[in-house]
């Protein structure tokens, strides 16, 4: 474990002294593809793509943490908050990853809106933030636009803009980095769906996030997906109780281990 622990320190040393090196928050690919479901939504779908927020009828949460590689220095958490209302659907989230000497953080508010049976839109604005105690704090402000087409009840395609004007971080010579993907989402039944995305961010060769997940006996869960971005597959079982479901999770990467994590999302209705 330690031998990794110094990799990570050697690689942030680099970001420091690239100029104009690039910067993209962390992703968290389990709880992405959700955005591409009309059967099965939940808080966490507008994170990945605002447009899926202007779907959800429910107020509805989600907290997910995972232990990146078993090292306390790479956890992520990562909390959502949905607000349906008349006039457009409202969403909150936070981001955080890190350790005591180095960590990253992002505060995103969106909006999203149905502005017809076929088409959705969406957009979040964020601030987001690392620290270096007694070294440096930076910090820059961003966009991300979503749209949404359900082709069909079954079947949506998404499309999904990260920081398309760009910006340096404040205090570093270090750029945000600009992202975009296209996604896709097949409900094949109220229990099963399947989703797919290829993504595409500034500096770094394509990839592409795919997973399918099954619910069965009403309140069970399964999820399995594969992210190449990060080289790791990823699997989850479920279980749902009233309106709170929890998750237990792992990734799997061939050199550097597993990535356990837990995900906990509610809708509650509204009255």
């Amino acid at each position: 474990m330690r031998q990794y622990f110094v990799t990570l320190l050697i690689c942030l040393a680099a970001a420091f002294v690239n100029a104009q090196a690039l910067r993209y928050p962390m992703p968290a690919d389990y709880v992405a593809l959700s955005a591409y479901s009309s059967a099965q939504p939940d808080a966490f779908g507008f994170t990945n793509n605002q447009a899926a927020l202007a779907g959800l009828d429910e107020l509805s949460f989600g907290v997910y943490g995972e232990r990146k590689f078993m090292l306390a220095a790479t956890s992520l958490y990562t909390g959502a908050v949905a607000i349906p209302s008349g006039q457009g659907n409202f969403g909150f989230n936070l981001k955080y990853s890190g350790f005591g000497n180095f960590s990253e953080s992002q505060v995103g508010a969106a909006y999203a809106k149905r502005l017809s049976n076929k088409i959705d839109m969406g957009v979040q604005f964020n601030y987001c933030g690392y620290r270096v105690p007694g070294y440096l704090r930076s910090h820059a402000a961003t966009v991300e636009i979503g749209a949404m087409v359900h082709l069909n009840a079954k079947l949506n395609v998404g499309l999904h803009v990260f920081n398309p004007i760009g910006g340096n971080f404040s205090k570093a010579e270090e750029k945000l980095a600009s992202a975009y993907k296209v996604g896709i989402g097949y409900d094949p039944s109220d229990q099963v769906f399947v989703a797919a995305e290829i993504f595409q961010q500034e500096g770094c060769p394509l990839a592409v996030n795919a997973g399918l997940q099954y619910q069965f006996e009403q309140q069970f869960f399964l999820r399995i997906g594969v992210a190449t971005g990060s080289r790791s597959g990823y699997a989850g079982a479920g279980v749902c109780w009233k309106n709170l479901r929890l998750d237990v999770t792992v990734g799997y990467h061939a050199q550097l281990g597993i990535s356990p994590g837990l995900m906990l999302i509610s809708g509650l209705r509204k009255k």
